[in-house]
């Protein structure tokens, strides 16, 4: 006999029950509701319900609500748009809890400055960022030449069994932590030639960031502020060309202080934001963590939208017509 389940015709047999038709396409136990010929069938009595033919179901379920926002890197498609480092944490039981508070999905490490593969009976950082639940993303920090990076990216692709997901910054200095971008360049065209996923940080300069896209990295990150200041986003308007004039995602790096910081990088268009400082040194990490997912989300959410035009004077919100004095 024909049933018609979700406006598609299905072929049962007699006696089958609605219970059936659930158990056939995996759905026992799960959260649905159910219309039999435009009636709701209470849950209750799904196993006692037979079908006849012609009947119609219709099946649902709850989803979250809007868009199936995400973004692309190197092929992998991410719904958390919060990246986040491992570094000054006082502990992994800390680094643990704050980086599942963040949602991140991708978390980066710094090959040279982490406890991986140190001495013998040290905890593990990959045990508590497993690379089954996350993508781990190795980065150059602490490289001030172009030939260090690429040495640090090839060892971070043997530590990881071939991975090719990188996150490339060259230093010019101690004391600013500004990217020296010529090595950038250099360190940038010798990685996508040797077959590597190139994430780089830059400064925020739209011509620099054209370039590195053009050279072939898949994700450029400009600076909000130098590394580890907290200082917020000081040239939006830089940001915002960057994003206008790129054909890859362009992801805040460095600088985020607070969740204000993070929701502003989102108004202007960022696919994401990558940072470190502004959670681990925060008075309680595991609570920033979770606030800088927040404004993640909300700065996201504001960017779909679309804000109202800003304007110069007052535009009242309620209507004049009918006032009685």
């Amino acid at each position: 006999m024909i049933i018609y389940v979700n406006g598609e015709a299905r072929d049962y047999t007699e006696n089958t029950t609605v219970a059936d038709v659930i158990a056939g396409m995996g759905l026992t136990g799960k959260k649905i509701a159910i219309e039999l010929n435009k009636e709701i069938l209470p849950f209750q009595q799904y196993a006692a319900q037979p079908l006849h033919a012609e009947d119609r179901l219709e099946i649902v379920h709850a989803i979250g609500g809007g868009q199936d926002d995400s973004f692309v890197l190197a092929g992998v498609t991410y719904h958390s748009r919060l990246l986040v480092g491992t570094g000054k944490y006082k502990d992994l039981e800390e680094t643990r809890l704050a980086i599942e508070a963040s949602g991140a999905q991708i978390v980066t490490v710094a090959i040279r400055r982490t406890n991986i593969g140190q001495n013998p009976g040290e905890p593990n950082l990959l045990d508590v960022i497993s690379p089954d639940k996350y993508t781990i993303l190795p980065n150059t920090a602490g490289c001030y030449t172009a030939e260090d990076a690429v040495r640090t990216c090839r060892l971070g692709r043997e530590l990881l069994g071939g991975h090719n997901l990188v996150k490339l910054e060259v230093l010019a200095d101690q004391r600013t932590l500004f990217p020296d971008v010529a090595e950038t360049y250099i360190a940038a065209k010798l990685l996508v030639k040797d077959g590597f996923d190139v994430m780089v940080y830059t400064n925020d300069d739209p011509i620099a960031a054209k370039k590195l896209e053009d050279i072939g990295c898949i994700a450029v990150m400009p600076l909000a502020a130098p590394i580890g200041s907290g200082l917020g986003i000081r040239n939006p308007y830089n940001i915002l060309t960057i994003i206008e004039n790129a054909g890859v995602p362009i992801l805040v790096d460095a600088g985020v202080g607070t969740a204000s910081d993070a929701a502003i990088a989102m108004e202007l268009g960022c696919a994401g934001v990558l940072m470190n400082t502004a959670i681990a040194e925060a008075k309680n990490p595991i609570l920033m963590a979770s606030a800088m997912r927040k404004g993640i989300e909300a700065g996201r959410e504001a960017f779909l939208a679309g804000r109202m035009p800003r304007k110069r004077f007052a535009s009242a919100s309620s209507p004049i017509d009918g006032l009685f004095f």
